[in-house]
């Protein structure tokens, strides 16, 4: 399966350093005009009336403001008013419109992975919205942040939830899909997505069960995965550096793992600032250096223990843990079993690559 891997990133290439903070990849613009035309509007007339042609968005390279991308769908709407659009057009699109991140999130493990696989290379094809993940006991809340268009937000939530239930064969149901602004017609997300529809909360995104976490995706393919992430991190690199500090302090944590120096004091040489501007910039976040150090160490601890065959205490050591025994108790705290009883829990759930 490895042999198509080239073509999956041809279309996923590093957006220009001088391009506009609030862009999108132009083939979403494409995509976007080719879902609008299924729904019978003339997207030609569409891409003419804000100054595009839609061959012009074939580029791998290019980009389009986000500002272009609003006036498409007010233009649309004004033509003629489609309740719920940014569900109606991810209804209409198919897996495979972002190649390189639909192939890293389809042949993941399971459920779990591919959303770990979805939030950490969402900027692939995004720049305003980005995807944070938070620990909700054994839920998992999947949070887009960052959008001040709520279509985006509406298509890119009910798009996840389509593309897993495609790819777990109908069994991915995440128990309630959230929203801070209230849709047209939020019976209508219900009925098509087949879960409950908070309105008016304080996120948007959606909030998935453990057991659904623990489901396997059909087309999982590890040796076809490490070679998309392997093309997918050089092009991450590449991409303008997002301006908040807890992003930041991950990748450099990231840099470091198994040289140990991950004091606040080494990783705010390492970001050419000090202590003191470091926690003040986190704290702006609503954050410390303690919990996203903290997070950080979870989030590692576990992908090592249910993805890789290192050893429970080779892994304490990656994470700059003094002894095992420490580490031990952290992992408990964190996922309420051992790092061995987490391990087993997951080989004994995780089926064979296909």
């Amino acid at each position: 399966m490895t042999a198509g891997a080239n073509v999956l990133t041809s279309r996923a290439t590093p957006r220009r350093r001088d391009a506009p903070l609030d862009t999108i990849p132009a083939f979403g613009v494409r995509w976007l005009l080719d879902a609008l035309e299924r729904l019978g509007y003339d997207a030609d007339s569409l891409a003419e009336a804000v100054g595009l042609r839609r061959r012009d968005l074939t580029d791998p390279d290019g980009v389009v403001a986000c500002t272009i991308y609003g006036a498409i769908i007010e233009r649309a709407q004004t033509t003629r008013f489609t309740a719920n659009l940014g569900l109606q057009v991810a209804v209409q699109t198919p897996m495979g419109t972002y190649p390189l991140l639909d192939y890293l999130v389809l042949t993941s493990s399971d459920v779990d992975a591919g959303l770990r696989q979805l939030t950490r290379y969402f900027a692939l094809v995004s720049n305003p919205l980005r995807i944070e993940l938070a620990e909700d006991g054994p839920s998992l809340s999947v949070r887009l942040v960052g959008s001040a268009i709520p279509l985006i937000v509406e298509f890119t939530a009910a798009l996840l939830i389509l593309h897993f239930r495609r790819e777990t064969d109908g069994r991915f149901a995440p128990d309630r899909i959230c929203f801070a602004h209230r849709p047209d017609d939020p019976r209508e997300f219900q009925r098509v997505l087949g879960c409950a529809v908070d309105c008016g909360a304080s996120w948007s995104g959606v909030v998935v069960s453990e057991s659904v976490r623990r489901i396997p995706l059909r087309r999982r393919d590890a040796l076809l995965r490490s070679v998309l992430e392997r093309q997918a991190d050089e092009i991450v690199a590449k991409l303008p550096r997002e301006r908040s500090a807890a992003i930041d302090v991950r990748r450099a944590l990231e840099s470091r793992i198994g040289r140990g120096g991950t004091g606040i004091d080494q990783i705010a040489r390492h970001l050419a600032s000090s202590p003191r501007t470091l926690q003040r910039r986190l704290a702006s976040e609503g954050s410390s250096y303690q919990e996203v150090f903290q997070e950080w160490r979870k989030e590692t601890a576990r992908r090592h223990l249910s993805e890789s065959t290192l050893a429970v205490a080779e892994v304490a050591f990656l994470l700059d843990y003094s002894e095992p025994a420490a580490f031990h108790r952290a992992f408990k705290r964190w996922f309420g079993v051992t790092p061995q009883a987490f391990r087993r829990r997951n080989a004994s759930t995780r089926p064979t690559s296909d």
